[in-house]
């Protein structure tokens, strides 16, 4: 952009939304972005929640996150940006309902900002190196990215949204949730609950947001996934040792000065996903043919293991459920009743079986040559696998008692809350890959959806990861190219809460390694040490990710054979090895 507004130019808006929404007065105001024009270009001061990407024609393309009560959407127009020493206001009617109005205020001559652009440098003017650069704004990304800037390191954090977007993703925000909406469950000498309170004493942010967006989900710990990725990208880049850098990257400089952790996550894009077969295949480590993550188009002939395909569940508007049919309870009634519970007697069951065999998935064709995830499988393809198969995995009825009956129904379909509003709620574990039009058919043979209105359908894409037994060691870290890092999906945990565990590692072994001392890895018997250990030393010929579960922790010297009492020392002696290990490993306190 040409510096068209002086040398200490400056560009700032908000979007501010006025209108009606479900019957009642809607106002709501949104920070867009600071530019400032210093040393002869143009710096990017405050971006904490929505992306604007630059031209070089005095154009802003600002691309908003809307909400209205039926989905969630990113709608782009160009403002023309006029050099104006006070407001310009630019009207424009987006549906009926909402009016937006967005001010860009120009300004050349204001104390406060000229003493800003005199200021230090920061990583987010460029002028200072990065001494870490992230790729990838995912939870993996953006707690790594946090935990680096907190240990007092410079930060590029690269995202291709919304500049290219993904098959699954909706949003430019950062930390975007695109599957279910839960982390899992909260109860105490849990598996994911020690993992959660490993996170909890290092001091994740994403954990921290994660719990500040919550939503009722009995014993689980669930989010408001737009008000979860949208605090989460506010805080990242207000945090002015991070410098946001929305451009695809398809380039790792092993060797360069920087240290670098790949945190691109199960979508990561074909060029790039070549270059992470070219660090691979330089591997001294002798591997079978799966340690490389293959381009679809390029590499996939020749390394068809490297990935799989996750599938994402549908999510149906509350207030088209019929309540008559359908009850709240938790299973086993652990934590609040905060479930919706649709109930099949045999007959139903069997209708709805049958028409989920009938029904066309959207690759028919390719099915067999899709290599899922077991713990993440379609229904349909559960189905396949016998009549009765559903009624033992998400559609199980053990433990949900319907309390006006009394009796465990044949089978049963659990909803779960989407967002705080409760307007939406999502099919536990209904993910699919059915064409639309099917899809809808046969999820409206469940008890109670019969008029259901899907806001999302399910879907499937892929899901990338390397084979991280030939290639990490414990740290995260290459074993051919220790200044490159993994964290995330990539590097082959599954589940939101080991990738932001994962990211919150890298981050503090990237730390370590800039500042010019050793990672040192988390202890074995932790959850942490548990979950590197078992991506660095699982079978390279048989690897796949892995949720955190007990059987990757050490077996306890003494066999206890009550579950729950083993279990609760097995928490307690990982916690006691994990408290140790923080005291060599400086964590600074949350701001």
């Amino acid at each position: 952009m040409a510096p068209m507004f002086g040398s200490n130019g400056v560009v700032s808006g908000i979007c501010i939304a006025r209108g009606v929404e479900k019957g009642k007065p809607h106002v709501s105001g949104r920070f867009i972005d600071t530019w400032v024009y210093k040393n002869g270009i143009w710096v990017c001061v405050g971006s904490p929640a929505t992306a604007i990407a630059q031209s070089h024609i005095c154009k802003y393309r600002l691309c908003l996150l809307l909400m209205s009560t039926r989905l969630m959407r990113i709608v782009e127009r160009d403002v023309e940006v006029v050099y104006v020493p006070l407001t310009l206001a630019t009207q424009v009617m987006l549906d009926s309902q909402l009016r937006y109005s967005f001010f860009i205020v120009l300004s050349t001559d204001h104390e406060g900002w000229r003493a800003a652009c005199a200021g230090p440098p920061s990583a987010q003017d460029g002028a200072v190196k990065a001494e870490v650069r992230i790729i990838g704004g995912g939870l993996a990304g953006s707690e790594a990215a946090w935990q680096c800037a907190r240990r007092g390191l410079n930060v590029e954090l690269f995202e291709m949204r919304p500049v290219r977007s993904t098959p699954a993703h909706q949003t430019a925000d950062f930390a975007e949730l695109v599957c279910s909406n839960s982390l899992k469950s909260e109860s105490e000498n849990a598996a994911p609950w020690l993992l959660k309170e490993e996170m909890r004493r290092a001091g994740s942010l994403l954990l921290k947001i994660a719990r500040e967006s919550a939503v009722p989900a009995g014993h689980a710990l669930a989010v408001d996934r737009v008000t979860f990725a949208a605090k989460v990208t506010e805080a990242v880049s207000r945090e002015p040792k991070i410098m946001v850098r929305r451009e695809e990257v398809t380039r790792i400089e092993e060797d360069g000065e920087h240290i670098t952790i790949v945190a691109t996550g199960p979508l990561t894009s074909d060029a790039l996903a070549a270059e992470i077969a070219r660090l691979s295949a330089l591997t001294s480590e002798p591997t079978s043919e799966r340690t490389r993550v293959p381009a679809p188009d390029g590499l996939n002939a020749h390394n068809p293991h490297l990935y799989f395909y996750d599938s994402i569940s549908p999510i149906v508007e509350a207030d088209s459920i019929d309540m008559s049919r359908v009850y709240m309870a938790a299973r086993y009634d652990k934590g609040s009743a905060d479930y919706i519970n649709c109930p099949m007697t045999r007959e139903e069951y069997d209708s709805f079986y049958d028409a989920l065999l009938a029904a066309q998935s959207v690759e028919e064709r390719d099915w067999e040559k899709l290599n899922y995830f077991e713990s993440c499988l379609p229904i349909e393809e559960i189905a396949r696998r016998g009549r009765d198969t559903l009624r033992f995995g998400p559609m199980k009825p053990v433990g949900l008692k319907d309390p006006r009956t009394g009796r465990m129904p044949y089978a049963v379909v659990q909803l779960r809350q989407e967002n705080l509003r409760a307007d939406s709620y999502n099919l536990v574990g209904f993910q699919n890959h059915l064409k639309f039009g099917d899809q809808a058919q046969v999820l409206r043979l469940i008890p109670g959806l019969e008029n259901a209105r899907f806001l999302r359908y399910g879907q499937i894409h892929r899901n990338t990861y390397i084979n991280s037994p030939a290639l990490l060691e414990e740290t995260l870290q290459m074993k051919a190219h220790p200044r490159v890092l993994f964290a995330g999906q990539i590097c082959g945990v599954e589940g939101y809460v080991e990738s932001i565990a994962t990211g919150m590692m890298a981050g503090m072994h990237a730390a370590a390694l800039a500042q010019g001392d050793q990672p040192i890895p988390p202890p074995r018997p932790s959850a942490f040490g548990s979950l590197t250990h078992y991506v660095a030393h699982a079978d390279a010929k048989t690897f796949q990710p892995a949720n955190i579960t007990f059987d990757l922790l050490p077996a306890l010297e003494k066999k206890i054979r009550d579950r729950k009492e083993r279990h609760r020392m097995q928490c307690e002696l990982a916690l006691q090895a994990f408290d140790g290990w923080m005291k060599s490993v400086p964590t600074p306190a949350l701001g």
